[in-house]
């Protein structure tokens, strides 16, 4: 099973699982899970080939979903959902496969559409980080300034390295191989009925107008919010405020 880290104990309300995206890990979520543990359990695993979980050959959104369900299933489910960029994408095919596991989703700056950017870039990058020469996480950003100018990209990348082994705590072969499934959204006959909401970053343009359609296809009760002044890093950008967005929402009748 997945690599989990819980946050708070079981109780009166669903826990809220929370799905990272691409590059990251249950870690990163750590100030967010946290706070939000105060009202219910949050567990925040790490996706297979990231974190402290699982290699494999096979990084497709149906294998996501299928691990997010052993999580649920594992902490007695059903569970209310989250999923950043890919983590979104693996949540909703969780959902809409499984709907019996999910009550209510966020689905957080992505749309079960195909995308035509790689982000093959970012491995290419960590690529060219000499680790022989990391002592410390610093020396790790330092060398990859040169070939990723943002601040918050580098923090964020060097969060999945591990300094005493020093190996990235990311299969990144593997998703190389996998970036086409990665990019894409499967093509599943399904519905999830229950609430979800898009929220997406006021400055991004990854969830656009022309995906309604085919988001309430799959999806006839969804929501859409933007967080203004935030980008695809929303959660990120503005912590406090994702968060109370996402009180908002799991608080509603």
């Amino acid at each position: 099973m997945l690599n989990v880290l819980t946050h708070g104990a079981p109780g009166a309300n669903p826990p809220l699982l929370i799905v990272h995206g691409l590059y990251g890990s249950g870690r990163n979520w750590g100030v967010i899970a946290k706070r939000l543990s105060d009202e219910r359990q949050v567990i925040a695993p790490d996706m297979r080939n990231h974190g402290d979980s699982f290699w494999s050959d096979d990084h497709g959104y149906p294998d996501m979903a299928g691990d997010l369900a052993e999580v649920i299933e594992a902490h007695g489910g059903p569970a209310d959902v989250v999923g950043h960029s890919m983590g979104g994408k693996a949540a909703m095919v969780l959902a809409l496969t499984r709907p019996e596991l999910v009550n209510r989703l966020i689905v957080a700056d992505i749309a079960p559409v195909p995308y035509g950017h790689s982000q093959i870039q970012f491995i290419k990058a960590m690529r060219s980080v000499d680790l022989s020469a990391v002592e410390k996480r610093s020396d790790a950003i330092e060398q990859l300034a040169k070939v990723v100018p943002d601040k918050t990209l580098q923090s964020f990348f060097t969060q999945s390295l591990d300094l005493k082994e020093k190996r990235w705590k990311l299969n990144l072969d593997g998703l190389a191989q996998e970036m086409p499934k990665i990019l894409s959204f499967p093509d599943i006959d399904g519905r999830f009925d229950g609430p979800v909401l898009f929220l997406s970053g006021g400055e991004s343009d990854y969830v656009l107008p022309e995906h309604r359609d085919r988001i309430r296809t799959y999806f006839p009760k969804a929501r859409f919010a933007k967080l203004p002044g935030t980008g695809h890093w929303l959660h990120a950008e503005k912590p406090r405020e994702f968060e109370a967005s996402v009180r908002a929402f799991l608080s509603m009748a």
